[in-house]
């Protein structure tokens, strides 16, 4: 008698649990699809590596130190800022052509002139040759916000594409003569120029605030120039030679000036 009861409570225990399950919800079947592997790693960036390597190789070895400054080199991706068939050379330690007669630096130099700048977030820079928009994305990692200028409108208009498109929202790109800075952004507490000039342009030191610095490349066209740095003390300027550099050269009313 006590199997037959323990038999009845099993099979009643049973349709409970089948009568269960069926009204439980349906659940898609979390395998993945066949193609979702190749579109996972079709996202990942395929210059990763070769990006660290240059951070490594070329700018912690060669004295760079600046944390915030190495991460920025890290993060943005030189590639993007090169013609297609330059691309496998972009984080090589050169300048590459950009088209109409430019260059982007070489990446330690960006990285060297970015660590002089000692940026510790809050600061308003204005760059003075936008070209690619390669420094200008490094330094909006570094800085509140960037103002760059660029005289070659292809370029200036191809390099807020380039910044847009990386969801970069703190760089101001204005097409015109660098040689007189963006008054109407002034004051600012760097200045940064990615092209060489023979003088610090008047316009420019008198949009500089008091105890800001300038980094430029003095020196005339097709010469070695003196990557410089000139502070801002009590109005006056200061003064140091850093080490020489060769970058193309500031055009527009600077020419003008020239000797």
């Amino acid at each position: 008698m006590s199997i037959t009861i323990l038999s009845s409570r099993i099979k009643l225990s049973y349709w409970r649990v089948f009568a269960a399950l069926l009204l439980l919800p349906l659940v898609p079947c979390a395998f993945p699809s066949a193609d979702s592997e190749p579109r996972s790693r079709s996202k990942k960036d395929p210059y990763l590596a070769a990006r660290r390597l240059m951070v490594e190789r070329d700018l912690r070895n060669r004295g760079i130190k600046d944390a915030r400054v190495l991460a920025a080199m890290e993060a943005v991706p030189r590639h993007l800022f090169v013609p297609t068939d330059q691309q496998a050379a972009a984080y090589d330690d050169r300048p590459l052509p950009i088209g109409s007669g430019q260059t982007i630096s070489q990446p330690y130099i960006v990285a060297y002139m970015s660590e002089l700048l000692a940026l510790k977030g809050s600061e308003k820079v204005l760059e003075i040759g936008t070209g690619s928009g390669y420094q200008a994305a490094v330094l909006a990692k570094l800085a509140a916000v960037v103002y760059s200028i660029e005289i070659i409108p292809g370029l200036a208009e191809q390099a807020q594409k380039r910044l847009s498109r990386l969801g970069v929202d703190n760089v101001q790109i204005k097409i015109g003569d660098g040689y007189f800075g963006w008054e109407e952004k002034a004051p600012f507490d760097a200045i940064l120029f990615t092209a060489a000039t023979p003088e610090v342009p008047p316009p420019l030191w008198r949009q500089l605030s008091e105890g800001g610095q300038i980094i430029l490349p003095l020196g005339q066209p097709a010469r070695t120039q003196r990557l410089t740095r000139v502070r801002k003390r009590a109005g006056k300027q200061v003064s140091e030679t850093l080490t020489e550099v060769i970058f193309v050269p500031l055009t527009g009313a600077v020419e003008r000036r020239s000797p």
